[in-house]
């Protein structure tokens, strides 16, 4: 079963972008994040259609950040990407009628919305400049204290 890792990346490349003085290019981001730039380019779109960060065209252009790390949430971050699935649990449907099936359907459809619903609110709780903050507090115990876009 495929994971849907779309926010663990994009908040890793805004840290990066936090981190970076002026535009990093959607090339740059795309190798630092093992993907294509397209990938980047359609997932920056969301965050840019909620103010998060901006793009310029042409010679010295790219991403950069839009937005203040304190009022960022997890949580905003999350909905700009169109609210993925959190949960790789699914109910059976196979036979709708199936009065065990809508019972065991019943109890993981509360049980999962619950559990949405704890994580939505702990997602709140946490900005990007916490993430920011624990990403320095590493770095201070890191033999090299350097560590650039590239993870080099």
């Amino acid at each position: 079963m495929s994971r849907d890792t779309r926010l663990s990346g994009v908040l890793h490349v805004l840290l990066h972008m936090a981190e970076h003085q002026g535009p990093v290019t959607s090339e740059v981001l795309a190798r630092a994040m093992q993907t294509n730039a397209v990938v980047i380019r359609r997932t920056m779109a969301g965050l840019r259609k909620r103010g998060y960060v901006r793009s310029e065209k042409g010679h010295g252009g790219g991403w950069s950040l839009a937005c203040d790390l304190n009022t960022v949430t997890l949580a905003d971050v999350y909905e700009a990407l169109d609210r993925p699935p959190l949960f790789a649990i699914s109910n059976r449907s196979e036979a709708p009628q199936c009065l065990v099936e809508q019972a065991v359907n019943a109890a993981l459809d509360r049980a999962l919305h619950e559990a949405q619903e704890l994580l939505l609110a702990s997602f709140q709780g946490v900005t990007l400049a916490a993430l920011s903050a624990d990403f320095h507090r590493r770095l201070e115990r890191h033999p090299s204290k350097r560590i650039g876009i590239d993870h080099v």
